[in-house]
């Protein structure tokens, strides 16, 4: 089974449209609007890369932002197109991150990279859809990148679920370092901060953000569901005072890699 096949049967049997409104999605949603809306500006072009069901291009759209989103599978794009409403200034296009030769170089204002460096293991595949995203993108423009981290993985399924003995039988952890290694089978690819950085590295832009875009989050999204609303209030005013912080990185199931083009 090739890489398009497993993410086809994961996302065919995952309900992503409403993941990201639970109360420890929406921490995700909360503060990737937050740092999107901070660059934005009137007339801007928005292009998603990996758009799954539309959850941010049809919020931008509504904003009235001109939107093209790309997604590479048809299941999502069937949803994405169920969610469309009347009067959005939006397309959505069957495509791979690596490859946008459909679309010019130097043409959006804001370009979104939130869900394909989750399925891609290689440097060489992560880099062509960063530099894909750079290119399409007008010098001064803004790239935003999402990634998985390795060390919430591991004390959330690990250490919570009680499958680090699992982990470590099936190689998926270097037990001195705790590094973690993925495969296509796997559906996720993990990093840590410094693999973010030597990947940003490569690209010719300046670096403005790195968040941790959940936080603590997933650790405690039972506990979340339960909370009363003032006090969920609070977990999420908490969260945005402090998700911008370095320290904070590890914790966080998912992280926002904010910079410029050159």
């Amino acid at each position: 089974m090739n890489t398009n096949e497993i993410l086809k049967n994961f996302y065919e049997n995952y309900d992503e449209d409403n993941r990201l409104l639970s109360r420890y999605g929406y921490v995700e949603y909360l503060t990737t609007m937050k740092y999107i809306d901070m660059y934005l500006k009137p007339g801007m072009r928005v292009l998603e890369i990996g758009a799954a069901t539309g959850r941010y291009s049809h919020t931008l759209a509504r904003k009235g932002y001109k939107v093209d989103a790309v997604e590479l599978l048809e299941h999502n794009i069937e949803i994405f197109k169920q969610n469309t409403t009347q009067g959005e200034d939006i397309t959505i296009t069957q495509g791979n991150a690596m490859d946008l030769s459909a679309f010019d170089c130097n043409t959006y204002d804001i370009t979104l990279l939130l869900g394909p460096l989750y399925h891609l293991f290689t440097e060489e595949d992560k880099l062509k859809a960063l530099k894909e995203a750079v290119r399409v993108t007008k010098k001064g423009g803004v790239i935003f990148a999402a990634y998985c981290m390795g060390d919430s993985a591991i004390l959330l399924y690990g250490f919570q679920k009680n499958e680090i003995h699992n982990l470590i039988s099936k190689c998926k952890i270097n037990v001195d370092t705790f590094d973690t290694f993925s495969e296509p089978f796997d559906i996720f690819e993990l990093h840590r901060k410094e693999d973010i950085e030597a990947l940003r590295k490569k690209l010719n832009v300046e670096h403005l953000h790195l968040i941790a875009t959940d936080g603590y989050a997933n650790h405690i999204r039972e506990k979340l569901e339960d909370m009363d609303d003032e006090t969920y209030s609070l977990f999420l005013k908490y969260h945005l005072a402090t998700c911008h912080r370095q320290d904070m990185l590890g914790y966080s199931n998912h992280t926002l890699d904010i910079f410029r083009k050159e």
